[in-house]
């Protein structure tokens, strides 16, 4: 990790609060690998896996996020959607791009200046990723969280970012969060349109950007341009343990038993944590797929899945 690196990433680090959504500033839009030519060329390695995923702009704020690819297909090629995307009626992400040697590097030069930054207030930093969204005008992402913190970067164009917060239970279920970090099923996170009038919004241009802490419910309009923007994500020690209580919540459900919600009592939050580590050491529930890979091997950088 190399410290001394400038910082690209700019936030208020004395009032950063992990758990906080907050507004954020960066220096990576003339960044010569966020560029189209480049991206292009990336799309070409990254076709016929799982690491390229793409759907046509019929999708709205309530498709499902697990489903809408199937269900609302893009059938030209990355290149030729990449190329474009003006004209494609189209959402592609580019997933993992951490595992690109070159794209790598390109995580790392954003997010080494600033680990100890975050690590300050929310220490353990790891399972790193990159994340490369492209898309034409007027399109949504639709609703949906994930299971990592995630720093928000407008490349190119302007998208409106609708992002909750991540305790607000009548948007997102802590039942729906269970699910979710015990199964990757957004099949409970529902969109409903009365949700706007609860979000947080920001219309972020080029340089621009929102920081959102794991499961902080979102959506995502972009606006007359084609957009460009990259999304860095990170665990760290909490949100680890914070996963893994839902885990075990979610096995407790199952089984009948009404859980306690995460966070609401210490001494309970210790107890299903730790109930969580004994079922990932003995390979039980929580240790494998589809739970997040970092539940059981929290490397690094994340793992394509």
């Amino acid at each position: 990790m190399n410290t001394s690196a400038t910082t690209l990433i700019d936030l208020d680090w004395e009032t950063f609060d992990p758990w906080r959504i907050q507004a954020v500033r960066h220096r990576l839009s003339d960044h010569p690998l966020l560029q189209p030519d480049q991206l292009v060329a990336l799309g070409k390695r990254f076709q016929g896996s799982t690491r390229l995923f793409t759907f046509n702009n019929e999708a709205g704020a309530d498709a499902n996020f697990d489903d809408v690819g199937r269900l609302y297909p893009n059938r030209k090629s990355a290149a030729d959607t990449l190329q474009g995307i003006n004209e494609a009626k189209a959402w592609m992400l580019l997933r993992h791009v951490q595992d690109d040697p070159t794209y790598r590097g390109l995580v790392d030069l954003a997010m080494d200046p600033i680990q100890p930054l975050i690590e300050r207030k929310d220490p353990g930093m790891h399972y790193r990723a990159g994340w490369i969204f492209v898309a034409s005008p007027h399109t949504t992402t639709p609703f949906h969280i994930d299971r990592n913190h995630g720093i928000l970067l407008q490349v190119r164009g302007t998208k409106k970012v609708y992002v909750w917060d991540a305790e607000d239970i009548e948007v997102c279920s802590e039942h729906a969060r269970d699910v979710f970090h015990a199964r990757h099923d957004l099949g409970l996170v529902k969109w409903d349109e009365a949700f706007r009038e609860r979000a947080h919004v920001y219309t972020v241009g080029p340089g621009m950007g929102v920081y959102m802490p794991i499961t902080s419910p979102h959506m995502v309009e972009t606006g007359d341009e084609p957009s460009i923007t990259i999304s860095l994500t990170y665990s760290t020690t909490a949100t680890r343990r914070n996963a893994m209580r839902h885990v075990v919540n979610d096995l407790l459900y199952r089984k009948g038993i009404k859980p306690v919600p995460v966070g609401k009592r210490p001494l309970v939050d210790t107890l299903t944590y730790a109930a969580a580590s004994v079922m990932v050491a003995t390979h039980g529930t929580g240790s494998h797929l589809p739970a997040c890979p970092s539940l059981a091997h929290p490397s690094a950088y994340a793992l394509a899945d």
